[in-house]
């Protein structure tokens, strides 16, 4: 549709467009990549406007004017979410923040809460039927539209036409403005450091094949994107399309073939990467862009089953509350889409939610996880929505967990120069037990090597990793559904009770090389529970005695000999050359196993029950 031969009036320049804005006006302006650069620049140089207040999610062009004087005499600005171009603004004062859930921003437009007057926005040339699109800024773009009294558009050819509800009729709109330029680019720098591949890593664990993604604002949850690359038919339900998802597009990673929610289709209400990106999405009916409203909808997001949304933070303290807008008293980013996202996930059918976080900030000098909130600070996400919290130290599970095992979770997944601190101010809060010992003070990456999987003969998943001290629950758990004769067989005598004193006796002894405890757990509901243990425990310098506990569903399944094979090469690798073991002669089972790995195992008699198996691993078969 040509413009100037269907409304050749409402086609005038920028110039006259802004000056049809009255004074005091309350406008609004299109969110981030999709902000109509020329409008802005316009408004600001027009002198004659005054007292105006403007409406922005996103703010990146009114960045270069915030430190001028006359331009915060005659303009305000209220922002729903803080960009890294204003933030020294929002240090310095300069502009008002709007805490609010970006799902419940455009009822405030549709209810007049926040009533607007005139709206700037950026959209394609309309096709012949007279429809333009919004293209990369849908999200609150479109009630901005719906619910201002007078529409200003920057008609620009570089702006995709994006599929889903992005369309404005021209009939809607008063004013055009023609005029081509390049849209904002948004490519963060990948930073290809040790931390984020890390904590890549342990993202890449918890999702699996088929998950549908959220991916919030942010460096760090684009960045994670790089290591799902060998996922497959992935999904995505999300506020923002960026720059790190292109290649997993192209790839064929993401295809969203498993959805639940519109299946095969890209479900988003923002772009924001680079041109390269924008030509991606140009008329590609894979993507479906509906308005915040939509795509934040708690029970719409729930609506997918296994949603994993990953979303950042700037600190989280030991209970799981988390703080994402504001650095002290600093405002420094927005409530965004998290609190949305993760409640969506909780609700979603096999879903859930991830806080992927850097252990510590200002150059290793402050740990992002915290005793207490910094004084000022913000609590955007309680802690009662919180699940997994992932440093590059490892990953913390707090759903369900009560203060002091949430306490235990996040020390570990601390830097390990203040876990110290952590369980020193935890002790001052009662969050947790008077002597409970803190968790090592070193980098415990290498107990990835050791995390191993097993198809069990009744068809389930067994996973094997080192026990922790947050483990301290699930390990009396797994104590009180033994019977007594298993517990007989592994402790020598009817033991009755697993008290907290005697786990602290089993983490005290466990420093991961010369004594060690490897646990078995398998899927129960939506939670894993401890099936088996083993340990070996350092007798002399060259021999570990070893035990095992295998409960008596999943005995005769292998677990036993699995495990054997399993501490005898973190056994190995810790200079041990043998273990020793001291066995009752009723349980045949278990010394079976051992002469069935070590068939020259040498067995001595201890008194009327007892055997000591002596094993050397280079006599195993």
């Amino acid at each position: 549709m040509d413009l100037k031969k269907h409304c050749p009036d409402k086609v005038i320049s920028a110039k006259d467009a802004v000056s049809k804005i009255d004074r005091g006006s309350r406008v609004f302006i299109g969110t981030g990549c999709g902000e109509p650069q020329h409008l802005i620049k316009t408004m600001v140089e027009d002198k004659n406007l005054q007292d105006i207040m403007i409406y922005q999610m996103l703010s990146w062009t009114l960045a270069s004017y915030v430190d001028d004087p006359s331009f915060l005499k005659r303009f305000s600005l209220k922002l729903f979410f803080i960009s890294n171009p204003m933030r020294k603004a929002a240090f310095e004062g300069k502009l008002d923040y709007i805490p609010t859930y970006l799902s419940q921003i455009p009822k405030l437009f549709s209810s007049h809460r926040i009533g607007l007057d005139v709206a700037l926005v950026q959209v394609s040339p309309p096709d012949r039927f007279g429809y333009c699109s919004l293209g990369v800024s849908i999200d609150i773009t479109k009630s901005g539209v719906d619910n201002s009294g007078m529409v200003i558009a920057q008609v620009n050819p570089r702006m995709p036409r994006t599929w889903g509800d992005s369309f404005v009729h021209v009939d809607e709109i008063d004013y055009f403005v023609m005029h081509e330029e390049p849209l904002m680019e948004a490519t963060p720098v990948i930073k290809d450091n040790e931390i984020t591949k890390r904590i890549g890593q342990y993202v890449s664990q918890l999702v699996d094949d088929g998950s549908t993604l959220q991916v919030g604002f942010g460096h760090l949850p684009n960045a994670v994107l790089q290591f799902l690359g060998n996922k497959k038919d992935l999904g995505l339900h999300t506020q923002v399309i960026t720059e790190g998802m292109l290649e997993l597009f192209e790839k064929r990673v993401i295809t969203n073939k498993k959805k639940t929610l519109l299946p095969d289709r890209v479900v988003a209400s923002l772009c924001m990467g680079s041109h390269r990106l924008y030509n991606y999405i140009d008329n590609n009916p894979m993507f479906y862009f509906r308005s915040s409203e939509f795509v934040n909808d708690p029970t719409v997001i729930a609506r997918n089953d296994r949603l994993i949304s990953i979303s950042s933070a700037l600190e989280v303290d030991l209970t799981g509350q988390v703080c994402t807008d504001s650095v002290g008293y600093l405002f420094y980013s927005g409530i965004g889409d998290q609190v949305d996202f993760i409640r969506g996930s909780a609700m979603s059918k096999g879903g859930f939610s991830i806080i992927a976080i850097p252990s510590t900030a200002q150059n290793g000098k402050v740990s992002r996880i915290v005793s207490h909130l910094s004084e000022g600070a913000g609590v955007a996400t309680t802690r009662g929505d919180v699940n997994f919290v992932i440093t590059e130290y490892g990953i913390a599970e707090l759903q369900g967990k009560g203060i002091y095992q949430r306490v235990m979770e996040l020390a570990q997944v601390a830097h390990p120069k203040f876990r110290n601190e952590l369980i020193d101010e935890a002790k001052k809060h009662h969050y947790i037990f008077a002597d409970q010992l803190p968790p090592i003070e070193e980098d415990l990456l290498f107990l990835e090597d050791y995390k191993t999987t097993l198809k069990l003969k009744n068809g389930k998943i067994a996973e094997f990793r080192p026990l922790l001290p947050s483990d301290e629950f699930a390990y009396r758990n797994f104590f009180y559904s033994l019977q007594e004769k298993t517990i007989y067989f592994r402790f020598f005598y009817k033991m009755k009770l697993f008290s907290h004193e005697v786990a602290q006796e089993q983490w005290a002894s466990v420093d991961y090389r010369k004594n060690m405890s490897v646990i078995g757990l398998v899927q129960k509901g939506g939670y894993k529970e401890i099936m088996a243990i083993g340990s070996y425990a350092r007798e002399d310098d060259v021999r570990a005695e070893i035990a095992f506990v295998v409960r008596e569903d999943f005995q005769n399944m292998g677990i036993a000999s699995y495990l054997l094979d399993a501490l005898e090469k973190i056994a190995k690798e810790n200079g041990y050359q043998g273990f020793t073991a001291t066995v009752l002669s009723e349980n045949s089972a278990m010394l079976r196993v051992f002469k069935k790995r070590y068939p020259h195992a040498k067995l001595k008699a201890l008194g009327s029950n007892e055997i000591n198996v002596i094993m050397d691993f280079n006599s195993a078969d």
